[in-house]
């Protein structure tokens, strides 16, 4: 479907840490993949949108706020040289490595819109493709990719967003968000920040990742054996976007959580005893359970195994304790699978809960047990409907601040290809969750009357 939405790219800038400043020489210029980023070596990029309100004129924004950004995204480069790098597998390497030098840069796209601001950074249905001309093409090969695209869209009405286009291989969710609150907060602070504080100084030190079981091999022979032998190509797998798909977004109260989890405690106290572990009632469990028994509904496929597959952060998990810092990748993969006629019950939530709940249970085994079938999961599963988990309520997302205030909305655009749902804290905070996923558009609409009237029910 053509999307409605005309962008105009007004300007197409390479932006690049200063060139000759003693800070930048602290920065390794070669970052060598650990097992945790060859996992995801060929899976799609990741985008993200944050809108920004603000009462500009085209002017005033192509004078005053471009300029700005601009220039924090070049100190904030000081500090994440190999975002504006290369990820290469050279031939003299067992493994592919990212790539600094000097003169490299980030495509940083400017462009307008004609669309309504409020009509796209606003909870009400928008067709899933009115969001890609906001999002930054990312350059990928066989022999080279690029790290990291941006894009800087302003609306005719009001306000502009931000759209983050990065590697999968390079970044996970905590390693991408540190870098757009740096970004953040060096374009609200000035100077004054270029000193980042302990929490946005991102760590490359790649000798805190230990591998004993050898799960780099292993990842690396599945990858060169998928389209192979001996396939070192680094092109990423395209994804389409379903035709005639809309976005939604939905939020759970704190109230709404614990009435939830009061109900879920209840309808399993009989079972309480037979436990041996304590269900996981967190906020993330509760959530993803809810929204997994709404989502199957509204697609009523009875007899359909579901495999629910999310990531957790592994840093503070594994054995040698990693930085809360560390740039790159560091989740590990749980698994939760689910019937559908089971999810369809009356007790649907709390069959969910308590899959979820086994499987971050799997976690007191070690955070990388099982690892070692992680990507041969991907290559082989089948006859089952893979319901992914994109983003975390840990990130707050909602704190990116560059001097305009919160953002009005974040979403993760690509989540209309993975087929994903996300999950983020809301922008007022409190406890609050938001939801967002894109589906049929009649499917959205039930999901939606689903969604709202079981938390009437509760």
């Amino acid at each position: 479907m053509a999307t409605k939405n005309s962008v105009k790219i007004l300007e197409v800038c390479r932006v690049s840490p200063p060139q000759n400043t003693g800070s930048v020489s602290a920065i390794p210029t070669t970052l060598p993949l650990t097992f945790f980023d060859i996992l995801w070596l060929r899976f799609a990029p990741v985008q993200r949108i944050f809108f920004y309100e603000t009462s500009h004129t085209q002017t005033p924004f192509l004078d005053t706020i471009l300029p700005k950004l601009k220039d924090s995204l070049s100190l904030t480069l000081q500090q994440y040289l190999p975002l504006a790098g290369t990820l290469i597998w050279p031939k003299d390497s067992h493994k592919p490595i990212i790539n600094y030098a000097e003169g490299d840069a980030i495509s940083l796209y400017v462009a307008e819109s004609n669309a309504n601001f409020y009509d796209l950074s606003r909870d009400n249905f928008v067709e899933a493709v009115e969001y890609h001309p906001l999002v930054p093409h990312l350059a990928t090969s066989t022999e080279a990719c690029s790290v990291l695209a941006l894009q800087v869209t302003t609306f005719s009405n009001c306000g502009f967003c931000i759209g983050i286009t990065a590697h999968h291989a390079v970044l996970d969710g905590r390693s991408s968000t540190m870098f757009m609150k740096s970004w953040a907060r060096i374009c609200k602070l000035g100077g004054d920040a270029l000193s980042l504080v302990p929490e946005l100084t991102p760590c490359y030190d790649r000798m805190v990742i230990k591998d004993p079981t050898g799960l780099e091999a292993i990842y690396l022979n599945e990858w060169m054996n998928e389209n192979g032998p001996n396939n070192k190509s680094l092109m990423v797998w395209e994804l389409k976007t379903p035709p005639d798909t809309v976005r939604g977004t939905f939020k759970l109260t704190r109230a709404n959580l614990e009435k939830l989890r009061q109900l879920i405690m209840t309808s399993m106290l009989e079972e309480k005893n037979k436990q041996k572990q304590p269900l996981h009632l967190s906020t993330y469990t509760l959530t993803c359970a809810y929204t997994l028994v709404c989502l199957a509904k509204a697609e009523r496929l009875r007899d359909t195994k579901y495999l629910f597959a999310f990531t957790v952060d592994a840093r503070h998990r594994l054995e040698d304790l990693i930085p809360g810092t560390y740039f790159g990748n560091c989740v590990a993969g749980r698994t939760a699978s689910l019937e559908g006629n089971e999810l369809l019950g009356q007790e649907g939530t709390a069959v969910a809960v308590k899959a979820i709940s086994e499987a971050i249970r799997s976690l007191g085994d070690g955070v990388l047990s099982g690892a070692e079938k992680w990507l041969e999961i991907v290559f082989t599963v089948k006859n089952a409907r893979v319901i992914g988990v994109a983003g975390s309520p840990r990130f707050e997302l909602y704190n990116t601040d560059f001097g305009w205030g919160k953002p009005m909305k974040v979403d993760i655009i690509s989540i209309d290809k993975t087929g994903a749902i996300s999950i983020s804290e809301t922008r007022n905070g409190a406890g609050e969750i938001e939801v967002g996923l894109v589906l049929k558009k009649p499917e959205m609409e039930v999901f939606a009357s689903l969604f709202a009237k079981g938390l009437e029910g509760l």
